[in-house]
C-alpha cells in the first residue's frame, strides 16, 4: 500500500442519528466520498461515508454502521486517510503537502538549510516550514519568489532567502510556491 494522506478530520456529533461534523482537506469537499473506505491513521479502522451535505465551513456526514449520537461522539478527532495512489495526479507546479514534507531545503547557492517539516496556512497564504539542523524553524512564504524550484525527483526545494526580514539580515529563509492541501480530488 502506498503512503497514507490525511483527507479529513471527524468533528463533534451532529444531531442524534449518528451524524458528525466532517472537515475535509480536499479541493472538492465531497471528494472524500469517491476514495472508497477512509482509514484511521494506523490503517486498522475503515470508515465509509454514507451521506454528506454542506454546512458553513464543513460537511455534515454519516458513516455506514454509525447510527447513534453516542457512536458518533466516539469518533470525534479521528483523522481520515487514503492511500496516496488513490489521489488524482497534480498539475505542473501543484503539489500535495505530503509530497513536500521531508524534502531537503537548500539555498539558491546549494547551501543546506534543513528539511521541510510542514506546509502551513494561517489565512494569508501558504507558508513553508523548514527545520534547520540547529535553531528554530524557518517560516517562509510558499511563493515562486521564495521557492523558485521544487525538485521532487531530486528530493529538494530551492529557497531564495530574502535579503532582509523586518530590517534584520535574514539568517536563512526560503521562497514558497502554490501548494494543494492534503488533497485528493482537490486537497486533503
Amino acid at each position: 500500500m502506498s503512503a497514507l494522506v490525511c483527507v479529513a478530520r471527524i468533528g463533534a456529533a451532529h444531531g442524534v442519528r449518528g451524524a458528525v461534523k466532517l472537515w475535509t482537506f480536499t479541493e472538492d469537499p465531497f471528494a472524500v466520498r469517491r476514495y472508497g473506505p477512509l482509514l484511521s491513521r494506523d490503517g486498522k479502522r475503515q470508515f465509509e461515508v454514507a451521506t454528506a451535505r454542506e454546512a458553513k465551513d464543513h460537511l455534515v456526514a454519516t458513516f455506514k454502521g454509525v447510527t447513534t449520537r453516542d457512536e458518533a461522539e466516539r469518533l470525534n478527532g479521528i483523522e481520515l486517510y487514503v492511500p496516496r495512489d488513490k489521489l488524482p495526479a497534480t498539475d505542473a507546479d501543484e503539489y500535495y503537502h505530503t509530497d513536500l514534507i521531508g524534502l531537503a531545503a537548500v539555498t539558491t547557492d546549494g547551501e543546506p538549510l534543513g528539511r521541510v517539516v510542514a506546509i502551513q496556512n494561517f489565512g494569508a497564504g501558504d507558508i513553508i516550514e523548514i527545520a534547520p539542523p540547529k535553531g528554530p524553524t524557518l517560516l517562509l512564504p510558499f511563493s515562486n519568489a521564495v521557492v523558485p524550484e521544487v525538485d521532487l525527483a531530486g528530493g529538494r526545494v530551492v529557497i531564495a532567502l530574502p535579503q532582509e526580514i523586518e530590517g534584520d539580515e535574514a539568517p536563512s529563509a526560503s521562497r514558497p510556491r502554490l501548494v494543494r492541501k492534503a488533497h485528493g480530488g482537490g486537497d486533503p
